[in-house]
């Protein structure tokens, strides 16, 4: 194993371990691990979205543009654009942010809005709607399904009054919608548990497996 190789994997433990000291209490370590991290990630960051698409997007087709290809003149809207939303931190200039992040939001909303009726609203329709069986176990999946998206959404009808039958409709609608959280919350808990096997898996067989073998 290279020297280089072997600071690295120290490095990496330490680091490790001023993170995991947080346990304890909240502590200096743990507050330079964590800017470390922060500061290191912000800067990889930046690097890959500079190169990645500021640079190959904006940058190139109008400075450097390929051999036979015109300059995209287009591309100075974007690039004055963006440069408005960075005078947001100059208060005599921050007024200009409003016109990119009006553009920004109205663009991104007019983007999502048909991919989210067509990925999510859609298919749930489709899936809310699907015919029972063959066998009793979709059966009973597709009477579950049914149950769950009438009762959650008459939870989330608030034009009547939540009393007598509506009540109890809604009140059947907050189980769905809790046991939804629930098993999102599962799911978040999974990844975090396995990024923590993740650092126990590294400081048992590279840290410790560096200074043994």
């Amino acid at each position: 194993m290279s020297v280089a190789t072997l600071l690295g994997i120290w490095i990496a433990a330490a680091l490790t371990f001023m993170i995991f000291s947080f346990l304890y209490k909240d502590n200096p370590v743990y507050k330079l691990g964590e800017h470390i991290f922060l500061g290191i990630s912000l800067g990889y960051g930046w690097c890959i979205y500079y190169w990645n698409d500021i640079f190959s997007n904006a940058i190139a087709p109008l400075v450097y543009p390929e051999e036979g290809d015109a300059r995209n003149w287009i591309l100075i809207i974007p690039i004055v654009l963006g440069a408005f939303i960075l005078l947001r931190v100059i208060p005599r200039f921050a007024w200009l942010s409003r016109y990119s992040f009006a553009l920004l939001i109205a663009g991104y909303a007019g983007l999502a809005v048909p991919n989210e009726i067509a990925g999510r609203f859609l298919p749930q329709l489709v899936a809310t709607m699907a015919p029972f069986g063959p066998t009793w176990v979709h059966a009973v999946t597709q009477l579950v399904l049914l149950v769950g998206v009438f009762c959650t959404v008459v939870f989330f009808f608030f034009s009547l009054e939540h009393r007598g039958a509506v009540g109890q409709i809604g009140r059947v609608g907050v189980v769905f919608i809790m046991v939804a959280f629930g098993a999102a919350f599962g799911y978040t808990v999974m990844a975090r548990v396995s990024l923590l096997i993740g650092r126990f898996q590294f400081l048992l067989y590279d840290w410790i497996g560096s200074m043994t073998g």
